[in-house]
């Protein structure tokens, strides 16, 4: 299986006065491409409440290359990583005309939905991030 990718256009009100996006953007272009990614796998909003299935992010690592100037279409690929009893990693890549303009691994903690508390990764989403993505532990492939 292939990486999926989501299109995206950098809005105005993300653009700093330096004229590019404003790094905290990133997180929010990070958290829709997980949710486009999991939908795309069947596990949309309302399948992910009915199981009972909620995840937070515990740690973020973001690497720019260069910046995305408003207006500008990039790519946002995302692709699963190691997989914990609780935690899980996903991979991203924003690129713009297929260049890289920067990469992140973030880790999610697998919750209850009223954020008691860990929960094992469940078995429907465990299935969704161990399928081939061409991606090893070391991020590459």
């Amino acid at each position: 299986m292939d990486a999926f990718v989501m299109p995206w256009k950098a809005r105005y009100f993300e653009v700093d006065q330096q004229g590019v996006v404003f790094n905290a953007w990133y997180l929010t272009w990070f958290d829709e491409a997980m949710t486009g990614y999991l939908a795309h796998h069947g596990l949309d909003g309302e399948t992910l409440a009915r199981e009972g299935l909620d995840f937070q992010l515990v740690r973020s690592e973001i690497d720019w290359r260069s910046g995305v100037r408003w207006g500008e279409a990039v790519e946002l690929t995302v692709r699963p990583g190691r997989i914990g009893t609780t935690s899980f990693d996903i991979h991203f890549t924003v690129r713009r005309d297929g260049v890289e303009t920067c990469a992140a691994k973030i880790v999610y903690v697998t919750v209850a939905p009223d954020g008691s508390g860990k929960r094992p990764v469940p078995a429907a989403l465990r299935s969704v991030l161990c399928a081939p993505h061409g991606i090893d532990e070391a991020g590459s492939g």
